[in-house]
C-alpha cells in the first residue's frame, strides 16, 4: 500500500453523526459531546468558533472549512459575545441550557436540525464519535481549531456533502461515512502542504525516497518477522544508514515504529467482536495470543482483554493510538487539494477508483483502514 492508498484508507468513520444546522442570529451552541474530531462547513452566513479556555475565537465564512479537536468543549455561534442557547451532550443529545431536551423540538427533516427552515445561516457537521475512529498522532498533529479557507483549496466534496446529507436512501450512512472520511482526508492534505501547518516529521517521512519505502514495507506486511538488516536490504540501503535516516525523521527506530503499527493494528482488530486474541496475534505478527498480551500490556499499560472490555478505550481514557498514514504525494487527486497542487496522474486515478468504489460499496477493511504514520 502506497502513501496515497494510505490516506484514502485512513479515518474510517463508523456511524459518524452528520447534520445540517440552519440557525437565525442570534445564536449559539455550546458543544460538549467529547467527541474526538468534528469537522464543521458553512454553507450560509458566517459562524464563530470559541474554544474554551481563552483561546482566541475563529471565524468562518461561506464555504470555509473547520476541523474542531477534541474532547475539550466549545461554543458555535454568529457572535463571540452570543450567550449559548443550545448545549450538546455525549450521543448528540441536545438541550436547553437549563436541562430542557431539543432534539425533537427542532427537528427540521432527515439530517437537519435548527431553528426555522430558512435561518440565515446554515453549517454542516461530521463528528467522529468514538476514540478508536481517529488516530492519537493525528490529533497531536492538529491545532484546537483548524481553519481552510475556501479561498485556499478546491474540492468538489463540500458540495457533493452538502447534496447528500438530506437524502435518505438505502445504504446512506455508510456512504455518507465514507465521504466524511474523504473530505477530512482533503482538508488535512491540504492543510499540511501550507508552511505554516508545521506538518509533523512522520507526515514528511512519506515522502523521503527510502524512508517512505520502508514505512510501506511496514505497512503492507506487518504480520512479516522483519529485521533491520532485512529492511535495509529490501530499500536498498545499509542497515546503519537505513536505521540513522529512519531515526531522524520518523522520530523512532524502525523496529520501535513496527511494534507499535503492530499494536495500533491489533488494537484495531480487537474492537471486532468475532477476532480471537490469537487470530489478532497472528495478523499482525506475534507467535501466541501471550505475546501479543505481554507487548500489548507493557506498551499500553492494559491488557487487551480490558481493552476489549472497556469498549476499545485506554484505562486513561485517552484516544486510543490508532493513527493515520497521511501522503505527502498525490495532493492533485479528487479529494481536493491546495493551491498550488502538485499533479500526479496515479495518484489521481487512484483516488477516482477509491471515490467511485464508495457508491458501490467497496472498501479496505476497518481494521487494515487507519494506517499508522
Amino acid at each position: 500500500m502506497d502513501a496515497l492508498a494510505g490516506l484514502l484508507d485512513g479515518p474510517r468513520a463508523r456511524g459518524a453523526f452528520l447534520l445540517r444546522s440552519v440557525m437565525e442570529p442570534p445564536w449559539c451552541v455550546r458543544v460538549e459531546d467529547r467527541a474526538p474530531l468534528t469537522l464543521l462547513l458553512m454553507e450560509r452566513g458566517d459562524a464563530w468558533v470559541v474554544p474554551d479556555g481563552g483561546r482566541p475565537p475563529v471565524r468562518l465564512r461561506p464555504g470555509d472549512v473547520a476541523v474542531v479537536r477534541g474532547p475539550d468543549a466549545y461554543r458555535v455561534a454568529d457572535d463571540p459575545a452570543t450567550p449559548p442557547r443550545v448545549v450538546i451532550h455525549p450521543g448528540q443529545r441536545s438541550t436547553t441550557v437549563d436541562g430542557e431536551e431539543l432534539c425533537a423540538v427542532m427537528d427540521l427533516g432527515v439530517r437537519t436540525w435548527g431553528e426555522r427552515p430558512d435561518g440565515s445561516a446554515v453549517m454542516l457537521s461530521g463528528t467522529y464519535q468514538l476514540t478508536g475512529e481517529v488516530g492519537r498522532r493525528l490529533l497531536d498533529a492538529l491545532p484546537g481549531v483548524l481553519l481552510l479557507e475556501r479561498q485556499a483549496w478546491e474540492s468538489p466534496l463540500p458540495a457533493l456533502l452538502g447534496e447528500e446529507i438530506g437524502r435518505a436512501q438505502p445504504g446512506q450512512e455508510v456512504f455518507l461515512d465514507r465521504l466524511l472520511d474523504l473530505l477530512l482526508i482533503a482538508v488535512l492534505r491540504a492543510w499540511f502542504a501550507r508552511p505554516e501547518a508545521a506538518a509533523p516529521a512522520w507526515y514528511r517521512a512519506h515522502g523521503d525516497p527510502v524512508v517512505g519505502r520502508a514505512l510501506r514495507l511496514l505497512h503492507e506486511e506487518p504480520a512479516h518477522p522483519w529485521t533491520v538488516a532485512e529492511l535495509a536490504a529490501r530499500v536498498g540501503v545499509s542497515r546503519a544508514a537505513l536505521a540513522r535516516r529512519f531515526t531522524a525523521l520518523v522520530g523512532e527506530p524502525p523496529m520501535a515504529y513496527l511494534t507499535e503499527w503492530r499494536l495500533t493494528l491489533a488494537a484495531d482488530l480487537l474492537c471486532e467482536p468475532d477476532a480471537t486474541l490469537g487470530a489478532v496475534a497472528r495478523r499482525v505478527g506475534y507467535g501466541s495470543s501471550f505475546a501479543l498480551s505481554a507487548a500489548f500490556k507493557r506498551v499500553r499499560g492494559i491488557s487487551p482483554q480490558e481493552y476489549r472490555a472497556a469498549g476499545g478505550r485506554p484505562a486513561d481514557g485517552q484516544a486510543v493510538a490508532v493513527a493515520v498514514a497521511v501522503a505527502v504525494a498525490g495532493s492533485g487527486s479528487v479529494a481536493g487539494s491546495a493551491r498550488p497542487a502538485a499533479r500526479n496522474s496515479s495518484s489521481a486515478a487512484s483516488a477516482a477508483a477509491k471515490t467511485a468504489a464508495i457508491r458501490s460499496g467497496e472498501g479496505a477493511s476497518p481494521a487494515l483502514g487507519a494506517m499508522v504514520s
